[in-house]
């Protein structure tokens, strides 16, 4: 994988409406892992571009109703197969996390990566998934040093508020991939899984 002004090269890109410039250009130093289906519990289809893009037609499910006028988007979107489709360049503010908090700190649009993984807080995620996840999460490590020390479901962030990527995503095998990959600051993460182990 490579990062070219933002975008990794070679995988599907669909531009979403739903960003903004960081505030003084901050560069992201958290990374905020989600689950997303559309609708709940299924898989597949062109739903979640939809909703990134702000194009998702209420008459084409009930639950759409509710969902379909929000503005909000991820930076990528990790497919059950593994396939990975990217809406907003690493650079920009994605509108993902909502009302949040992160270690004393609010709103964490301005200083995040968002990264949905199709999937329920209950379904166990995929191999491809963690491959591709651990992959982009290596990638944005070497461009973004603090952002490996700092990565957090959710569910950490907005807490009582959202769940994900809930009980069903293994925080230590995902952790542990990424000392095998080489990811700097190895002893960060020995610290970020004890946190999760607490």
């Amino acid at each position: 994988m490579q990062l070219e002004n933002g975008w990794i090269v070679g995988v599907t890109r669909v531009v979403s409406p739903h960003c903004d410039r960081r505030p003084d250009d901050e560069p992201p130093s958290l990374l905020v892992i989600h689950n997303i289906s559309l609708p709940p519990g299924e898989f597949g289809g062109p739903y979640i571009d939809q909703l990134f893009t702000g194009t998702l037609d209420p008459a084409q499910h009930p639950y759409f109703v509710e969902i379909h006028q929000l503005r909000v988007s991820a930076h990528c979107l990790i497919r059950r197969d593994g396939e990975m489709v990217q809406y907003v360049p690493f650079d920009q503010r994605a509108w993902h996390a909502g009302v949040s908090l992160y270690q004393g700190r609010e709103r964490c649009n301005d200083f995040s990566i968002g990264i949905e993984l199709e999937g329920t807080d209950q379904l166990p995620y995929t191999e491809a998934q963690y491959r591709t996840l651990q992959a982009v999460t290596a990638l944005l490590a070497e461009r973004y040093p603090p952002l490996v020390a700092n990565i957090a479901g959710h569910c950490d962030i907005a807490p009582g508020r959202k769940t994900d990527p809930g009980p069903a995503f293994d925080w230590d095998r995902y952790l542990a991939s990424l000392e095998q990959r080489g990811a700097p600051a190895d002893a960060m993460l020995e610290t970020r899984k004890r946190e999760r182990n607490r």
